[in-house]
C-alpha cells in the first residue's frame, strides 16, 4: 500500500465529526503504517437549515447529506466517505459502492427526549395528552401519531445539540426523538433517574429509550457506512478489515428491503434486522398507504438480501 495520505471525508457537524474520528482511530490502529487524515465537507443538507426534511418532493433533493462527499470521492479528493448509514441512499452514483461498515452497530433504538417538567414515563402511550413533539423524520412522525394521534408533531432542524437546546428552551416544543447511537457517540448518557446528561447538554432534560415494538428504527440506524470508489482495491482491503460481518448482514437485509420498497431515508418506513445463531430476522413497517402495514420473516443469515426483498414483497 502507498504511503500517500488517505483522506476520510465527513460532514462538519458534531456528530459526523465524532463518527469520523471513531473511524480514523480504528484505521490508525489497524494500519499503523499508513497515513490517514480527515477531510471536512459542507453538504447541501447542512446548508438547507430552513428546508423541511419531512416533505418528500422536488424541493428537497436526494442525497442531502451525501452528495458532496460522493463528489469528493469521484474527483479523487477523498478516498472513503463516512456516513450514518441511515442517511446513505440505497442507490449509489455510478463508480461508487458501499465498502463495508465501521465496526459493530450501536444501539438501533430511538430515544424520546423531553423537558423534565413533564412527569417521567417509559412509553409514549403513558405521557399526558396534547403534547408537541418535534421531528424532521416522516418515519418517527408516522409511528408517533399511530400511537398518540392527540400529539401535535412539528418540524425541527439542526444538529443534535441544537435540537436539545430547542426542546429545553422553547416552551412550544415539549419533546423530540433522537437516535440512541448518535447520543452515545456524543458521549451523552441517560442517568438511572432518567435525566439526559453530557457535555453541552442543556439542563432540565429527561429521556427514555423507546422499544422497537413501538418505534422501529430507520434502515441502517446505528451503523456507520464506508463508501468508496469501485475498483479501489486498497480501500476495499481497508474496509474489509474494519467491517463487522454480523452488522453487515443486518444492514444488507434492511437496505435490500428499502430498495425493493422504492424508498429513501425520508420515506415513512422502518425496519430492523437481528441475528440469532445462523438465522436472521427482519421486522418492518410501512406507512406508504393510509394505514400502517407490518411484516416480518426469517431466513439463514447468508440470505440477508433475499430476506429484505421478501419482506418488501409482503408490503408492496
Amino acid at each position: 500500500m502507498s504511503d500517500a495520505a488517505i483522506f476520510i471525508a465527513t460532514r462538519g457537524s458534531a456528530l459526523a465529526l465524532a463518527q469520523a474520528n471513531l473511524v480514523l482511530a480504528n484505521c490508525r490502529a489497524n494500519f499503523p503504517q499508513l497515513n490517514f487524515d480527515l477531510k471536512i465537507i459542507l453538504t447541501t443538507g447542512d446548508k438547507m437549515q430552513s428546508a423541511s426534511l419531512s416533505r418528500v418532493d422536488a424541493s428537497v433533493p436526494r442525497g442531502l447529506f451525501t452528495k458532496e462527499l460522493e463528489s469528493a470521492l469521484l474527483d479523487n479528493e477523498a478516498d472513503v466517505a463516512v456516513h450514518s448509514l441511515k442517511d446513505l441512499p440505497t442507490e449509489l452514483p455510478d463508480g461508487l459502492k458501499l465498502g463495508g461498515v465501521a465496526g459493530k452497530r450501536e444501539d438501533v433504538r430511538d430515544v424520546l427526549v423531553y423537558r423534565d417538567a413533564i412527569p417521567p414515563k417509559t412509553r409514549l402511550a403513558d405521557f399526558p395528552p396534547g403534547l408537541t413533539l418535534a421531528t424532521s423524520s416522516t418515519r418517527r412522525k408516522a409511528q408517533v401519531l399511530a400511537q398518540r394521534p392527540d400529539f401535535k408533531v412539528v418540524d425541527i432542524r439542526g444538529n443534535v445539540p441544537t435540537r436539545l437546546k430547542k426542546v429545553a428552551g422553547q416552551t412550544e416544543i415539549d419533546m423530540t426523538i433522537l437516535a440512541a447511537a448518535g447520543l452515545s457517540r456524543l458521549h451523552f448518557q441517560i442517568t438511572p433517574a432518567g435525566r439526559l446528561e453530557g457535555e453541552g447538554v442543556p439542563g432540565g432534560l429527561a429521556a427514555t429509550i423507546l422499544d422497537t415494538d413501538g418505534m422501529l428504527p430507520c434502515v441502517g440506524q446505528g451503523a456507520l457506512g464506508l463508501e468508496i470508489r469501485e475498483g479501489d482495491e486498497r480501500m476495499a482491503a481497508i474496509c474489509q478489515r474494519l467491517n463487522d460481518e454480523e452488522t453487515w448482514q443486518c444492514v444488507s437485509a434492511e437496505r435490500a428491503f428499502l430498495r425493493a420498497m422504492g424508498g429513501g431515508c425520508q420515506t415513512p418506513i422502518g425496519a430492523c434486522a437481528s441475528i440469532s445463531g445462523d438465522e436472521i430476522h427482519l421486522r418492518a413497517v410501512s406507512f406508504l398507504s393510509s394505514q400502517a402495514r407490518r411484516a416480518e420473516a426469517r431466513a439463514p443469515r447468508t440470505d440477508a438480501i433475499a430476506l429484505g426483498e421478501r419482506v418488501a414483497a409482503q408490503l408492496i
